[in-house]
């Protein structure tokens, strides 16, 4: 994305922030007159003394007391001004952080499927923070400097228009150095932002999978690629900071060149012009020459750090610019659905080169038991991705109760299903919160009376602070009481259809017994769709897939499926010395 197109914008964010902007140009106004006034009645205080001994002092009293009265005034100004840039800044960083968060949101999973999560998590926390950083730099010196470069122009030219001409030609020299340091500084800061978000993701990566770096003893591997990833963004970091280093010696230089053209200017006016232009006048150049100079140095210094602003701008911008979901609004809601699910000449693939699931057909009625068993990445989940609307198919349809799934609300159909996956996820809250996540409404009784079906009720109660317990993250429970949870929470919602993809995997043969009575009794009149490896789960099923490269090879009852002799039975037998089930 381009400079000019993530500035404008940037500028539709600024927008909503009118008031305030106007209010920092006005303070910015005030400051900026308050600067120009110190100048002028400090020469004519200068002025006032006249001799040794002969000193004007009713003048001289006034003109310190202007001086105070703006100084004081400018610096009150100043203050209001920071107020109010602040909020600007941090009222556009809240409006990116919530859009860019509503817009993970409306993404497609395929957009995640292909991004590292600390990417992602770098651009709505680092760079959008920069975002804000540059723009309250660059409004506070940037609105003041502009004023204070016009407005010492101004009182230079009427009060000595010679001396504001020699100014004036130095001027164009500010100006290239700051074109010159703002093209190079913009390229190094977007490098260095995309090193800082590499790096940030192969942290967040390896701190969330750290038991799996220690069994299998990455950690000095781990460190190697995290000093190259740290070795990138050092260097990185270091030519920003290099280009961005050098505002501030060229910029002084220029100052330094204009502060010597104005005292040459002033001292040969004071000489030749024989008190047309005093030593107080000649004052109020020389400080008026400062405050000329001093906001370019500002003004580059800031360009650097919008630059960098600009980069990270142009990160955040593209997450909050990436395509959407195909919008359902204007789709019917579908209802508490009865369950019938048909999928017709369905295809689906995540990469085009790549095929997966081809002209698959299925037809299952209300309340039937599905299962879908197959060897690793023949489609079993993505089927379930499919079902859910995960991802929309390439070829075909898949129907519930006979309506295109793609012709009701995404949130209404998957209302209708409850979900337990083999990689259970809690958030950080109470067991309660947790449980009730689908439910909000739910009675205690009936949160309870879930627990108790998924056999969780009894570990629940040894926590600290039972269901007010908080737990999530790194929570001290085990992988099977968090399962136990997750089932609990699917029960609670009691959907007309069921998604069980490895649901028991974490759980012990015991309590997978006693938790497939429970679900026994949760699946009664419900679809099932039951993804599993354990083969003794599903003998029950009424209808099971035998997937194999994206397409079901094979279909039938448990017994059925024996007795035919196919690949079915070669799973089976792979987990059991011999199909003793057929009796």
């Amino acid at each position: 994305m381009k400079r000019r197109e993530i500035f404008r914008r940037l500028l539709k964010y600024l927008k909503p922030q009118g008031v305030y902007l106007l209010l920092s140009a006005l303070f910015a106004l005030v400051v900026a007159a308050g600067q120009l006034l110190v100048p002028y009645f400090a020469g004519r205080a200068v002025d006032c003394i006249l001799s040794e001994g002969n000193i004007e002092w009713a003048n001289l009293r006034r003109n310190l007391a202007i001086i105070a009265v703006c100084t004081v005034t400018a610096g009150a100004a100043q203050w209001l001004l920071s107020l109010s840039n602040n909020r600007v800044a941090y009222r556009v960083l809240s409006d990116l952080r919530k859009d860019a968060f509503r817009k993970l949101e409306k993404l497609p999973l395929k957009y995640m499927d292909n991004r590292p999560y600390g990417d992602t998590i770098s651009v709505i926390v680092t760079d959008a923070e920069s975002v804000a950083d540059g723009l309250l730099l660059g409004f506070t010196q940037i609105f003041t400097g502009t004023l204070t470069i016009c407005g010492v122009l101004g009182v230079m030219l009427a009060i000595r228009w010679e001396i504001a001409l020699v100014v004036f030609c130095i001027t164009p020299l500010s100006f290239f150095v700051a074109r010159f340091v703002a093209s190079r500084t913009y390229k190094t800061y977007r490098k260095q932002a995309e090193a800082r978000a590499d790096e940030t993701a192969f942290a967040d990566e390896m701190i969330g999978n750290l038991k799996i770096v220690k069994a299998f003893c990455r950690e000095e591997e781990n460190e190697r690629v995290f000093e190259e990833k740290n070795e990138a963004l050092k260097k990185a970091s270091l030519r920003a900071l290099f280009f961005s280093s050098t505002t501030n010696p060229t910029t002084r230089f220029v100052n330094a060149l204009v502060y010597a053209a104005v005292a040459l200017a002033g001292g040969l006016l004071v000489i030749g012009t024989g008190g047309a232009f005093s030593v107080g006048g000649m004052t109020t150049f020389l400080q008026y020459a400062n405050q000329y100079t001093k906001p370019f140095n500002e003004i580059s210094e800031v360009i650097a750090e919008f630059q960098n602003a600009l980069a990270c701008a142009g990160r955040v911008l593209s997450l909050i610019g990436e395509e959407e979901e195909i919008s359902d609004e204007g789709n019917l809601s579908l209802g508490r659905a009865e369950g019938s699910v048909e999928l017709r000449d369905v295809s689906f693939s995540y990469d085009p080169a790549r095929p997966l699931i081809e002209d698959l057909d299925l037809n299952v009625r209300a309340g039937m038991r599905v299962a879908i068993v197959g060897p690793t990445g023949c489609g079993k989940t993505t089927l379930i991705g499919l079902l859910m609307r995960f991802y929309d198919v390439d070829e075909g349809a898949i129907y519930v109760d006979g309506r295109d799934i793609r012709t009701v609300t995404r949130a209404s159909l998957r209302e209708n299903f409850g979900m337990v996956l083999q990689e259970t996820w809690l958030k950080r809250a109470t067991v309660r919160e947790n449980l009730c996540m689908g439910r909000p409404d739910c009675t205690e009784e009936e949160m309870i009376a879930a627990a108790k079906a998924a056999k969780a009720h009894a570990f629940i109660l040894r926590l600290s602070e039972g269901y007010d317990t908080v737990i999530g993250g790194d929570s001290a429970l085990s992988e099977g009481q968090r399962q136990l949870l997750c089932i609990a929470r699917a029960m609670l919602c009691r959907p007309p259809m069921l998604i069980l993809d490895e649901a028991t995997s974490n759980i012990d043969t015991r309590t997978e017994r006693i938790v497939q009575e429970a679900f026994s009794a949760l699946m009664k009149g419900r679809t099932c769709f039951i993804v599993a490896h354990r083969l003794s789960t599903i003998v029950n099923a009424d209808l099971i897939l035998v997937m194999k490269d994206g397409k079901v090879i094979e279909r039938g009852t448990h017994r059925e499926l024996l007795a035919h002799g196919g690949f079915y039975r070669e799973l089976y037998e792979t987990q059991f010395a011999r199909p003793a089930a057929l009796s």
